[in-house]
């Protein structure tokens, strides 16, 4: 370690992108790659054709970019309102922050909330590994709770938690919803518990895969000024590349992130694409039915096999584990590069298998592999 580095980075491991290999073993075919819940299809190119026009003739790149995003603001809001069942009021957009995907909105919460001793996060495993990763960065300590078979927050714990821990108390706790990778979203019961928590604790429900779950707590944002929602432009509106995230919530939680946010965070023509995605809106979630459809499918053809159990999906992603723990550590890794050799990659974590839903062509590709892989581990066996 250097000796100018802080010692506890040491023990951090860095989130782990795309494979770049496949460990020296020859990839058999097309490359599927199903591991990062990316959407399957790209911009339509006529949108790739207007953003080239938008690049070429209103881009000054010699210019900053809009450093207060207003006109992103002001479609998003509109956007949010379209989309949400509000009844206390539409969101503005002095409620809307803008950051370089929403792992910046993240380590700006982390940064406002945490830093400097003054708090701690909860997190309920297995989640988004990025919040973990990016407290360790900060130097910002992480108490974990579990999750039940079903996947739902072990509350019970989490609440014992944030009245016991102390040096530093819980300042935040962080919640996917759907859940990422396991792709359940909150019961009745997680958002019970959530409601009861106290305004000294930040509450951050990333809503990434909304647009395919259409399940929201937005509206409730106004009568819960202890509450933030991410969303993203990563997945439903095919804009990975561009790195566009953003979060909903009061104009006070917002202000505090536009202070410590970076100034120009959001490049020009990431900008633009977002306001053209939201202003060809329609003509992109159009496909959200049809990955609904294709993710119904390939559930259902993969719990055909006996050995593995497969978890109700609300996201664009599919969770798949083997019906005994004892199995995973054996199976699952396998399974895993026996994929990725024939062209179908996944991710695996250590409880299971995430698998994004991509097109009827890929899902196909994945389950002829997925078949012809359990078959050679079985042999092998």
């Amino acid at each position: 370690m250097l000796p100018f580095i802080r010692s506890d980075l040491a023990q951090l491991t860095a989130y782990a992108p795309h494979p770049n290999s496949t460990d020296g073993k020859p990839i058999e075919s097309v490359i599927d790659r199903l591991d990062t819940n990316e959407s399957p299809f790209d911009l339509p190119s006529e949108l790739k054709q207007k953003l080239a026009w938008i690049y070429q003739e209103t881009i000054e790149t010699n210019r900053y970019p809009d450093g207060g995003h207003s006109v992103l603001k002001e479609a998003i809001a509109q956007y949010v309102n379209e989309s949400a069942d509000l009844t206390q009021g539409a969101i503005a957009p002095n409620q809307i922050s803008v950051g370089n995907g929403s792992d910046e909105l993240i380590r700006s919460l982390l940064i406002a909330t945490c830093l400097g001793s003054e708090g701690s996060i909860l997190v309920a495993n297995p989640t988004f590994s990025m919040y973990g990763i990016l407290a360790q960065t900060l130097g910002i300590p992480i108490v974990t709770v579990g999750r039940n078979s079903e996947f739902e927050i072990n509350w019970v714990a989490a609440q014992a938690a944030i009245e016991t821990t102390d040096n530093p108390p819980i300042r935040v706790v962080f919640v996917v919803h759907p859940n990422s990778p396991t792709g359940n979203a909150l019961t009745s019961a997680e958002l019970k518990w959530l409601r009861s928590l106290p305004q000294e604790i930040l509450v951050v429900i990333d809503e990434a895969y909304f647009e395919f779950s259409q399940t929201s707590v937005v509206g409730e944002l106004l009568e819960k000024p202890n509450w933030v929602v991410l969303r993203t432009f990563s997945k439903a509106f095919r804009l990975a590349a561009l790195r566009v995230g953003y979060a909903i919530a009061s104009p006070e939680v917002t202000a505090v992130l536009e202070k410590v946010r970076l100034p120009y965070n959001l490049p020009s023509f990431s900008q633009a694409a977002a306001i053209l995605a939201l202003q060809q809106r329609h003509l992109l979630l159009q496909l959200i039915p049809l990955i609904c459809a294709e993710r119904a499918k390939l559930t259902q053809a993969l719990t055909q096999y006996s050995v593995l159990k497969v978890i109700d999906s609300a996201a664009n992603f599919v969770y798949v584990q083997t019906h005994h723990q004892a199995q995973h550590s054996e199976l699952l890794p396998k399974l895993a590069q026996q994929l990725r050799c024939r062209g179908t990659i996944v991710r695996l974590l250590s409880s299971g298998l995430r698998i994004t839903v991509g097109s009827a062509e890929e899902n196909l590709r994945t389950l002829e592999r997925l078949q012809v892989a359990l078959q050679t581990i079985e042999s092998n066996d």
